[in-house]
């Protein structure tokens, strides 16, 4: 069973539509099935990828402010839920009342939810299978006050900055009159830098960037043949990003049972973005998305930044 918990013929018609176009493309949304969520996290522990410590790193150190400003007794709801890692230590840190974590694999979701549960037994812990793309449905009993939006990671930067506009908007809508955003966002830095981040040197990233040409095989039937393609990620200076694709090593035909396509060698499909922001770009994005008061907090060395973002 795919763990993409949308309608079938909408996955099929979207992927489709994407392998066909003259840059051929993959929402990076499909990267998270099981296999894939299970890779990203072992991304997250490689000595190049530093956003998830540094990310860790400011949040312990401004941890007891954050405890301040946000009152025991909120409800958090994690956009991008993922294992709920850093939700323990978000839980941990403010008490909240009520946790929602909200993802698009829907399997792994489930069982980072019942570890939380295990972990903090007397918090109410919910789930919701959600693209991002789409509006947030929460349970129609979650209180309405007191929320904080989480959305950690730099994943903001998978979308380009009109749709992250949109989904700020949509966690603007969220967090009602008295909530707030907290969200992790990464830096401009060196091209090395960035690009090690991307492709390490285990091949971590290159096994996740591949996994979803499995996934995609599952989804809509194809017949891609992983062994045909290589993982490529740069940074594009001019649009702030990095960019990963695939990229066939050889000319290979692949097949769905709607119709195919012939890639010639070296021709790629553009599997993610990953944008990167100055402080200052960023904080305007915040405030057209409606949120006019704002804490930034940075490492020393101003490679990420974690905004706490207020109505």
């Amino acid at each position: 069973m795919p763990l993409v918990p949308i309608d079938s013929l909408t996955t099929s018609s979207e992927i489709i539509t994407g392998l066909s176009a003259a840059q051929a493309s993959i929402s990076p949304k499909y990267f998270y099935d099981a296999a894939g969520s299970a890779l990203f996290e072992q991304i997250t522990q490689l000595p190049e990828y530093y956003l998830t410590r540094t990310e860790r790193a400011i949040m312990a150190t401004h941890a007891d402010t954050l405890a301040l400003r946000i009152a025991p007794g909120a409800t958090v709801i994690e956009a991008g839920a993922g294992s709920c890692e850093k939700a323990r230590t978000l839980c941990a840190t403010i008490r909240p009342h009520c946790f929602v974590g909200v993802d698009i694999a829907a399997d792994f979701l489930q069982h980072a939810v019942a570890g939380l549960r295990r972990e903090f037994p007397s918090l109410d812990v919910r789930s919701v299978v959600a693209d991002l793309m789409d509006e947030i449905v929460l349970p129609a009993d979650l209180p309405s006050g007191r929320r904080l939006v989480f959305y950690p990671g730099s994943s903001i930067g998978n979308f380009a900055p009109d749709a992250a506009l949109g989904l700020l908007r949509r966690m603007r809508r969220l967090t009602e009159a008295d909530g707030a955003l907290l969200i992790g966002v990464d830096l401009v830095k060196t091209k090395a830098i960035l690009e090690a981040a991307y492709d390490d040197a285990a091949g971590v990233t290159a096994a996740f960037n591949l996994n979803v040409l499995r996934h995609v095989n599952r989804l809509l039937t194809a017949d891609f043949d992983v062994a045909h393609w290589r993982h490529r990620a740069f940074f594009n200076a001019e649009q702030s990003r990095i960019e990963m694709h695939l990229e066939a090593r050889r000319a290979t035909r692949v097949s769905w049972p709607t119709g195919c396509r012939n890639f010639r060698r070296a021709e790629r499909i553009h599997t993610e973005n990953s944008y990167k922001y100055r402080v200052a770009d960023f904080a305007e994005l915040l405030r057209r998305a409606g949120f006019a008061r704002q804490v930034c907090w940075t490492d020393a060395q101003q490679w990420f930044a974690v905004f706490l973002a207020e109505p």
